[in-house]
Formats: structure tokens, sequence, C-alpha cells
């Protein structure tokens, strides 16, 4: 099944200049997908999850609109065509 993956644009220079990526996917969760990403782009994991495989926390995942930290995780479910996206954390006061 296909998947976009959107990443920021400075990151894209670990996806071979992208920030817009179609994956053809078996993954039925965001763990899953992540693995797919990471066969075909292997330099994208150390910046997106740490040593535990957890993502980082400057990191946040959409599976469309919604967060996965405020879903189930890296076990939140991905269907075809979903969209899902890898952005930075934004803070501030």
């Amino acid at each position: 099944m296909p998947v976009t993956v959107r990443i920021p644009s400075y990151l894209a220079e670990f996806a071979k200049g992208q920030t817009a990526l179609v994956l053809e996917t078996g993954a039925r969760n965001v763990r899953g997908l992540l693995a797919d990403l990471w066969k075909e782009y292997p330099a994208l994991r150390d910046r997106v999850v740490d040593e535990q495989s957890e993502v980082r926390q400057h990191i946040n995942i959409f599976v469309g609109e919604d967060a996965i930290r405020h879903a189930s995780g890296l076990d939140t479910p991905v269907s075809a065509n979903d969209e899902i996206m890898i952005v930075p954390a934004v803070s501030g006061g």
C-alpha cells in the first residue's frame, strides 16, 4: 500500500533531497512504516528515533492530523494513502 511520508527540509539531505517520500509498505502501524523508511533511507533513523528506537523528544510524528503521542504511539495504525508527517517540535513561551 502506498503511504506518503513528509519530512522537514533540513532532513531532505538524508533522503536524496526529497521532502515527500512515497513508500510501498505492508506496515500496519507507524513502527513498521518507520522500519521500512529506515531500509530505504537509513540516515534518517538517528535523526528521528533515539538509541531505544523511541521517537526523539524534539520530533513529532503525525498520521493525518493526529499526533502519535496522543494516539497509540508507534503502534498507531496506518492505512493505504495515509500521509505521515515527521516534524520538529515547536517550543516557546
